[in-house]
């Protein structure tokens, strides 16, 4: 159904989507009616103001799940504030009229004109197999034997954030390939996958571009959940992490804290502890867990229990409980890009205090907060790849511990 949507927000408020032909609350103005947006599900626009008055402001696409991470649009207005006609860049929103009490009325314009406003991200490269599922394929840029790893995160595939392309582009004047593999756990798969598949998975990838492309050796870049299975890899100590020269985590923050914010979670945390003392830990769990994929009671579990697979980075730990879930990170260099305006991590949590605990739990990881950053960092993308570079860089082509070898 194509309808016109608009959206009302106060500062440091956050409201659902209304249609334009309803009537709207207070007597406020109708917006004018801008192109048609196709809904599939809620919306939501919040406004955060920041030093000096300026507005960050998120629009948010399909719910409030972990499994839509990535889909926010962070825009900001600078330090004039929220007037009626201000545009946000990029969005295809505009204010269309102030009603009283602060309220700002928005509207948008197509999802499909808002991004023909802007250049759709496009690479060139070899596709190619590393494994005998169909799914286990990855797309390389460059045909270099150093070779940065892309892991994203859940529903993620090619091209899963903003940066991935520029980061391309920028590695090859480099000297650099950049690989995206797609794992089982890709796109919807990840509700019946699990961090040790992921891993098995990554091995055989490393392996394969060793064996067949004659490496040099391999920096891993994760984004949120990509974060795990990086972390969960070098745990394993598979043969082909000896190969790994760094690795950067971008964005990883604790799946069981924000689930922990939503009314769903305990109930079916509760059933997925039930499905599992009965054996039925790899059966799936009922549509309202995860409407964006399917899921097993064990994945659900180690999503959003305290202490489960995937619970490497809450801010609750203690710091004894950090370095026994992160230490073995020390033995590679690390560098955490976390995001302060991060919006999958609740408001209670001290994100100064969270990056700095993660780094020292790490052995000394390097630390790049980037102020006003989304989860994603689609806001953020010059200063990103930027922050990335430098660290790559530092690898470089010298001494690695051979695998082969």
């Amino acid at each position: 159904m194509s309808m016109a949507s608009c959206w009302s927000h106060a500062a440091m408020t956050s409201l659902t989507a209304c249609h334009c032909a309803r009537p709207l609350p207070g007597g406020a103005p109708k917006p004018r009616r801008h192109a048609a947006l196709q809904l599939k599900s809620s919306i939501t626009l919040q406004c955060r103001h920041g030093d000096g008055g300026a507005a960050n402001d998120r629009l948010t696409r399909g719910g409030s799940s972990s499994g839509d991470r990535g889909r926010t649009i962070e825009l900001h207005l600078g330090h004039g504030g929220l007037r009626s006609g201000s545009s946000f860049r990029g969005c295809g929103v505009q204010v269309v009229s102030l009603a009283k009490g602060g309220v700002v009325w928005c509207c948008s314009g197509t999802e499909e004109a808002m991004a023909s406003k802007r250049k759709l991200p496009k690479l060139e490269g070899t596709l190619f197999k590393y494994g005998s599922k169909s799914i286990q394929v990855a797309f390389k840029t460059g045909n270099y034997k150093q070779q940065v790893v892309f892991i994203g995160g859940l529903t993620d595939g090619f091209l899963a954030t903003d940066y991935v392309e520029p980061l391309a582009k920028a590695l090859e004047a480099e000297k650099w390939s950049l690989v995206q593999p797609l794992f089982t756990s890709s796109y919807t798969g990840f509700g019946t996958s699990s961090l040790k598949e992921d891993a098995i998975e990554i091995e055989q990838l490393l392996n394969y571009l060793i064996d067949q492309e004659d490496s040099e050796g391999f920096i891993l870049v994760g984004h949120s959940t990509g974060c795990q299975d990086i972390v969960h890899y070098l745990r394993t100590g598979g043969h082909c992490t000896r190969a790994v020269r760094g690795a950067i985590l971008q964005a990883p923050v604790s799946d069981r804290e924000f689930r922990a914010t939503l009314p769903e979670t305990q109930p079916m945390l509760e059933l997925a502890e039930k499905m599992i003392k009965e054996g039925k830990g790899e059966e799936l769990m009922p549509r309202d867990a995860s409407p964006e994929a399917p899921i097993t009671a064990n994945r659900f579990r180690s999503l959003s229990a305290y202490m489960g697979d995937d619970d490497l980075f809450s801010s609750d730990f203690s710091d004894a409980q950090l370095k026994a879930r992160l230490g073995h990170m020390s033995r590679v260099p690390c560098q955490v890009i976390f995001s302060m305006a991060d919006e999958y991590v609740p408001d209670h949590v001290d994100k100064v205090n969270l990056i700095k605990r993660l780094c020292e739990a790490m052995g000394g990881a390097d630390k790049m907060a980037i102020p006003w950053g989304n989860h994603s960092l689609s806001n953020r993308v010059e200063e990103t790849v930027r922050a990335m570079l430098s660290f790559i860089k530092k690898g470089g082509p010298k001494g690695w511990d051979d695998p082969w070898g």
